[in-house]
C-alpha cells in the first residue's frame, strides 16, 4: 500500500512538472516573440505597401480611398485578429529596411532566397507565373523560350522579367516609367517583340487594349510564384496568428471574393493547375 502511495505521488509530479514545462515553453515563445506583444498591445498591425500598383495596392481613379488585393487581404487579416490596420506607403526597397528596423511590423511580397535568411514568410495568399505578351498573328516567332535570342522584351531594369529575358538572349528595351499602352503598343507596331510579365496583371492589361494585335502566348508559362505575409524571423507567435486568420478567410470563402474583385473574376488564391516551367538561376 505504502508502494502503492509513492508511486501515486510520483505520476502526479510528472504530471504536475510536464504541465509546468509546457507552460514554461509556451511562455519563453511568447517571451522570445515580443513583436506581437507589441501589436496586441498598441490593437494596430502597421503595414508597408506601395499604394501606387494596380491591382494590389492602388488609389482607384477620384478616390482617396486605398484599395487592391493585397490591401484588402491584409485588411481582413487584422479584423481576424482584433486588430487596427495602419498602411505606410513606400517603395518597396525601403519596405524591407522598414520592416528591419521595426518601422512597420510587416510587408507583402515573394521568398527570395536572399530575403529568406533575414524574414519569415507565411503560407502564400496569392500564387501566379509568368508568361509574355506577343503579337497574335506569328507569335512574334517565340515557340519555347529559347526563341528568345536576339528578340527585343520590352521591360523595366532590373526586375525578374528582364533578368528571364536577358537569361534567354532577349535585348531588354527598358522605359521610363511608362503607362501600359506604351508598352502594349510597341510590341503591336513591332517595335518590340513581347513583354514578360505575372500573368495575372498581363490578363488584365489586356482587356483594356483590345484594338492592338497581341496576346498572351497560349503554350509559355513558367517562373511560379507567390505573395506572402513577410515578418521577423524572430516572431513566431506573429507568424502562427498571421497564417491562423489567412486559413480563416480561405475557408470561409473571402479571399476568393477578394481575388475575384480586383483579378477579373479569376482566384489567385489557388495554385494553378497547370505545368509551369522552371527556370533554373531565377528567383
Amino acid at each position: 500500500m505504502k508502494k502503492f502511495n509513492v508511486l501515486l505521488v510520483l505520476l502526479i509530479s510528472i504530471i504536475l512538472l510536464s504541465a509546468c514545462n509546457n507552460d514554461s515553453s509556451a511562455k519563453d515563445q511568447l517571451d522570445e516573440d515580443s513583436r506581437w506583444a507589441e501589436i496586441e498591445k498598441a490593437g494596430v498591425l502597421v503595414v508597408a505597401t506601395s499604394g501606387t500598383l494596380y491591382p494590389a495596392s492602388y488609389y482607384p481613379e477620384d478616390s482617396n480611398e486605398l484599395t487592391g488585393y493585397d490591401v484588402e487581404v491584409i485588411r481582413k487579416v487584422a479584423e481576424e485578429l482584433e486588430l487596427d490596420i495602419k498602411f505606410e506607403e513606400m517603395g518597396f526597397d525601403a519596405m524591407l529596411a522598414a520592416l528591419e528596423s521595426g518601422r512597420v511590423d510587416v510587408i507583402q511580397a515573394g521568398p527570395r532566397e536572399e530575403s529568406k535568411k533575414k524574414f519569415a514568410f507565411s503560407d502564400p495568399f496569392k500564387y501566379s507565373y509568368s508568361t509574355m505578351i506577343v503579337r497574335s498573328d506569328d507569335l512574334s516567332g517565340i515557340e519555347t523560350l529559347e526563341d528568345l535570342q536576339g528578340k527585343k522584351a520590352g521591360g523595366a531594369a532590373t526586375t525578374v522579367y528582364s533578368d528571364i529575358a536577358e537569361k534567354f538572349g532577349a535585348d531588354v528595351i527598358t522605359y521610363a516609367n511608362p503607362t501600359n499602352d506604351a508598352y502594349l503598343r510597341d510590341v503591336h507596331n513591332g517595335r518590340t517583340d513581347l513583354i514578360i510579365n505575372d500573368y495575372y496583371l498581363q490578363s488584365l492589361s489586356l482587356d483594356f487594349f483590345t484594338e492592338f494585335n497581341i496576346e498572351l502566348h497560349p503554350n509559355l508559362q513558367f517562373h511560379p510564384t507567390t505573395n506572402n505575409v513577410v515578418m521577423p524571423k524572430d516572431a513566431p507567435v506573429l507568424m502562427e496568428k498571421i497564417n491562423g486568420a489567412l486559413d480563416e478567410i480561405r475557408e470561409d470563402g473571402v479571399l476568393t471574393e477578394i481575388s475575384e474583385e480586383f483579378f477579373g473574376g479569376q482566384d489567385v488564391s489557388k495554385e494553378p493547375e497547370i505545368d509551369i516551367i522552371e527556370i533554373e538561376g531565377i528567383e
